[in-house]
């Protein structure tokens, strides 16, 4: 049997400002994956530049910076087995425009012409970044 897996899921400042974060939850339940903990929080500095740490110094860094810090954001854990690859399938690619039919960013994200690819949700990519961006968005909860 696989471990269960923990991986973070953020709904970006536009999916909240869109009214979104009840779909996207509710997609992520529907899949069959937990929801262990939720806050909504309007990130400061600080936590951005540290869950964006590895792009500081890339033309797109201080723009998504920006973007994240724009509004509230719902940060949640989400549980089970192959999770992180799972959730990340759900949301589809990064380009909405591209996303497949069906997937979260495929079905309600599109292209607004803007600086910065403004496309509902973050997910962690691995089990070394899920384990970092958590400790980062839930500091209590370890």
């Amino acid at each position: 049997m696989t471990a269960v897996e923990e991986t973070l899921v953020l709904v970006k400042p536009d999916g909240v400002a869109r009214g979104l974060t009840g779909e996207i939850l509710r997609r992520i339940e529907a899949k069959g994956y937990q929801l262990v903990d939720l806050r909504m929080l309007q990130a400061d500095d600080d936590l951005l530049a540290a869950h964006y740490a590895e792009h500081e110094g890339k033309p797109f860094y201080q723009p998504l910076v920006d973007f994240m810090g724009s509004g509230p954001v719902v940060a949640a854990r989400i549980a089970g087995n192959r999770v992180i690859e799972g959730v990340r399938t759900l949301i589809g690619s990064t380009e909405p425009t591209l996303a497949a039919p069906g997937s979260i960013r495929g079905d309600l994200g599109r292209d607004w012409g803007l600086k910065v690819q403004q496309n509902l949700i973050h997910a962690s990519d691995s089990p070394e970044s899920a384990a970092r961006e958590l400790a980062l968005w839930f500091p209590a909860a370890r």
